[in-house]
């Protein structure tokens, strides 16, 4: 008696009502964006659609019919009209006349700029081609991880025949092109039935006389590739659990996070000698079990199938052959650099054993994920989005290979097919037109009282170069509404946030920790929680005095120490800002205990530079005075002490702030965030030790 199988279904979102009026065009955004909403259907920045659409041509004004295909990169899903290169028909099947065979494959690419219609900037992508020479007006390519099982099977070509009885057509793996495009028009010639062509070990084609019928049709196919694998799956077709059954067990959760927060930094360390990189943690049950399995090890040497997986994760990942629960992190580190120059050596073995005479130079040995029993998935790169889409790659490799597992054998790509994507003078070509990195790229930022003034003011700075920012404050609102802000404008993978009680050592280190877990690690620190507190000497009470100690000196202390532990396992250089104040230099009468404490910093910073030095690590001060515009230490009585103790009313106190100082200029929150970027970047690399007063001048502050 069977099993009953309780199937994934894929949802049809088609809605008549939204699609009503809509041009071709726009039916086509509307499909696109619908299949790229679902991650079953198609990964992040994967596939691509297009439509054959009757257009006037602007010099003309005659009717001429043009393809609108997705350009090169972007994503389906959150595209807009303007993602879509446009392409004139009769140009395309033009270029057959000049096509000159695989040898010259990659001169078509060069071609077809000269089919742009309307001057069209959005440049065509490889897969033009393909969807060109399909003689059906609406044509959907996507990489669902379910059709790809099928596609990356030992018996992928009878299994597509015996699931879709004969719907589908098959073409074995071959790297996308103009030959391939060729082929899919004369398959779908040969062979009028189909109603859509897999592609071995890549992903599949569907059609459709009108955009809503290839998304249902799109729909289908993946349903039924779905179904076929989850009852293959309840049937105990493939017996056991997935990939042979658990090896180890999966550490509790909290012990995951743990491990995490103390193994990145020092992995993103070593993984950063050639370039500086961010990290991201995944511990998803689908990676569990992956990782924990007895043929994990094995399966994910076998590399990937679909080039999209392979492209963003390396053809392998770094495996390591532990378990966590009877080995401790320090031993895992203290054999980290040799797993790692393994890695290094194999990797530039494949590079030499399947390098042509005109492949581009090797590019950085290190592997992008890192896969550890018991814990889950470690994914490195660039920045933060690169590094999360990188991890979501691999689970769609995950799922391949367990779904081709289920139903029949996996097979990666490959070596050779692998080498000849990855190294491919097109994509070469692409990452050469990447724009010049930011400043401050790949580097991590924590900035304490992140949700005042200067700590916002201070993560937009180091945001708009390109670092990732992690906020922490004691104000829990405050600092959702900072994250919010931020997020909106720089992405959600550029901010993540802390609640933390600067005086709380327990608070501080969780702080660290979770940055550590967030990002990988840390490369620039800014010292800033505070606050201003004044009173005549003699009614100072020890309550007062020890407030100001505690958050602005012993608060520093926690913080900084914490950071350089982090520090100092990475092992790459960095930097820490300590935002004082011109009280730190110059007394005031009626703030003892602030003055004290601002000075109580500043030393606390040459200390550290002293020690931080020799590793790479500078510190650094800024001054600010007289920041009152967004600054939450204004918000109390600080104002109104400060304008009685310069006889000036609350509202005269800015104006005499600005009268009093030698330029005669307000301060902003925006100028001492300018002063910490130039401590955090590279402009200040020979710096450490040093004070920056940010005052409009105040000669009681000159240094001396």
């Amino acid at each position: 008696m069977k099993t009953a199988v309780q199937t994934t279904l894929i949802p049809d979102k088609w809605d008549d009502k939204s699609a009503q009026g809509k041009s071709e065009e726009q039916l086509l955004l509307y499909r696109s964006n619908l299949l790229g909403s679902d991650l079953r259907v198609t990964n992040y920045g994967g596939g691509n659609t297009s439509a054959k659409v009757a257009m006037k041509e602007p010099l003309t004004g005659k009717e001429v019919e043009v393809l609108w295909v997705k350009g090169s990169g972007g994503d389906i899903g959150s595209m807009k009209l303007d993602g879509f290169s446009t392409l004139y028909m009769e140009k395309l099947v033009a270029l057959k006349g000049l096509y000159r065979g695989l040898a010259h494959e990659d001169e078509m690419v060069g071609m077809l700029p000269h089919c742009t219609f309307n001057l069209n900037a959005r440049a065509a992508s490889i897969d033009t081609p393909l969807h060109a020479y399909i003689p059906f007006k609406h044509v959907d390519h996507v990489h669902p991880d379910s059709v790809i099982a099928i596609a990356a099977s030992k018996h992928g070509e009878a299994i597509t025949q015996k699931v879709f009885e004969g719907d589908l057509g098959w073409i074995p793996w071959q790297r996308p092109g103009y030959d391939l495009g060729l082929k899919l028009e004369a398959m779908c010639k040969a062979k009028p039935h189909l109603k859509g062509i897999m592609l071995g070990g890549h992903g599949f084609f569907t059609w459709g006389k009108t955009s809503k019928e290839c998304y249902q049709n799109t729909l289908r196919v993946i349903q039924k590739a779905q179904d076929y694998i989850d009852e293959c799956e309840g049937n105990g077709k493939n017996p056991g659990a997935a990939f042979g059954g658990p090896k180890v067990a999966a550490l509790d959760k909290s012990a995951r996070a743990a491990f995490a927060a103390r193994f990145m930094p020092s992995l993103r360390g070593k993984l950063s000698k050639e370039n500086r990189k961010v990290g991201h943690f995944n511990d998803s049950p689908e990676v569990l079990d992956f990782v924990c399995s007895r043929q994990g090890k094995d399966l994910a040497a076998l590399g990937t199938s679909c080039p999209d997986h392979f492209l963003r994760t390396k053809i392998f990942p770094l495996f390591l052959d532990i378990d966590p629960a009877h080995t401790q992190v320090d031993e895992i580190l203290t054999g980290l650099d040799g797993l790692l120059e393994g890695y290094r050596k194999e990797y530039a073995a494949y590079y030499d054993r399947c390098k042509r005479p005109d492949s581009p130079a090797m590019r950085d040995p290190y592997p992008v994920i890192i896969l550890v029993p018991g814990v889950g998935m470690f994914s490195f790169a660039t920045d933060k989005s690169t590094a999360r889409i990188a991890g979501e790659f691999y689970v769609n490799a995950i799922n391949v290979i367990r779904g081709a597992g289920a139903i029949d054998e996996y097979v990666g790509l490959p070596e050779q097919e692998a080498f000849d994507i990855e190294y491919w003078a097109l994509e070469e070509a692409k990452l050469r037109r990447m724009p010049k990195p930011k400043s401050l790229a790949a580097r991590i930022a924590l900035i304490t009282g992140g949700a005042g003034g200067i700590g916002r003011a201070t993560a937009k700075r180091l945001l708009d170069e390109g670092a990732v920012v992690c906020l922490t404050d004691i104000d829990a609102g405050a600092l959702e509404e900072a994250q919010a802000e931020l997020a909106s404008k720089y992405g959600k993978d550029a901010v993540r946030t802390a609640v933390c009680n600067v005086t709380d050592e327990n608070s501080v280190i969780e702080s660290l920790l979770t940055c550590a877990r967030e990002f990988g690690g840390l490369d620039i620190l800014v010292n800033n929680a505070g606050i201003a507190s004044a009173s005549p000497y003699e009614e100072t009470t020890l309550e007062l005095w020890n407030k100001n100690i505690s958050i602005l000196a012993t608060g520093y202390f926690l913080v900084s120490r914490e950071a350089y532990k982090v520090l100092l396992a990475q092992g790459i250089d960095a930097s820490m800002i300590f935002i004082s104040s011109k009280n730190g230099l110059a007394a005031s009468p009626g703030a003892a205990a602030y003055c004290t404490a601002k000075a109580a910093e500043i030393h606390l910073a040459r200390c550290l530079a002293l020690e931080g030095a020799p590793k790479g690590i500078r510190v650094n001060v800024v001054n600010p005075d007289a920041v009152l515009r967004g600054s939450k230490i204004w918000q109390g009585n600080w104002r109104k002490e400060r304008a009685e103790s310069n006889k000036v009313s609350d509202e005269q106190l800015e104006e005499h702030y600005r009268q009093r100082s030698l330029l005669k200029r307000n301060v902003f929150p925006e100028d001492i965030a300018e002063a910490v970027y130039f401590f955090a970047g590279d402009a200040s690399f020979k710096s450490t030790g040093n004070i920056l007063n940010v005052d409009a001048g105040n000669i009681q502050s000159f240094p001396r």
